[in-house]
């Protein structure tokens, strides 16, 4: 079997392999739609931000959730089998702080924030939102540092039809 050389050293890429800073740099120039991420249940109410959402199939209707396997509320939405993708709009920003843990509130009180209530699962849905995915944890797995987290979608709401809040070169804008 013929084994391909590695890369040339680059000042673009770094020697050998990906610079992780120019990854990291690299995706900042990337826009994506913001959301809150939450779950309730035994293994308690948490929520945090995430831009890494995507989805995955429409029959059965599913997304994808990325979060860092150091979030606490990761674990709480693992445990918890359930959780709700809320689509941020371009007037949600303060809450797109909150939840990426840029306030001073923490945990539960995050939800002192924002008006919440319930689809199917239990987990919160935001009032405002453009859209909340309600979802039954399908799959998770772990992939290096991050939580890949797929859901099955088992109810959606649609929300009010207005500008959405996104996330570009480590600011939001409205869309």
């Amino acid at each position: 079997m013929l084994k391909s050389p590695a890369p040339p050293p680059s000042t673009e890429t770094g020697a050998h392999g990906l610079d992780p800073v120019l990854f990291r740099e690299g995706m900042s120039r990337v826009a994506a739609a913001v959301h809150v991420v939450t779950t309730d249940g035994p293994f308690g109410l948490a929520g945090f931000t995430a831009t890494a959402v995507t989805p995955v199939t429409d029959k059965p209707a599913s997304l994808l959730v990325c979060v860092n396997t150091a979030a606490r509320s990761a674990q709480a939405l693992l445990a918890n089998g359930v959780f709700c993708v809320n689509v941020l709009n371009g007037s949600d920003q303060f809450l797109a702080n909150v939840f990426a843990g840029r306030t001073e509130l923490q945990g539960p009180d995050r939800f002192s924030k924002g008006e919440w209530d319930k689809l199917v699962t239990g987990a919160p849905a935001l009032a405002t939102s453009l859209v909340s995915f309600d979802c039954r944890l399908d799959d998770a797995r772990v992939v290096a540092t991050h939580h890949v987290i797929i859901g099955e979608i088992v109810s959606i709401r649609l929300g009010a039809a207005k500008p959405a809040l996104v996330y570009q070169r480590r600011l939001y804008h409205d869309l």
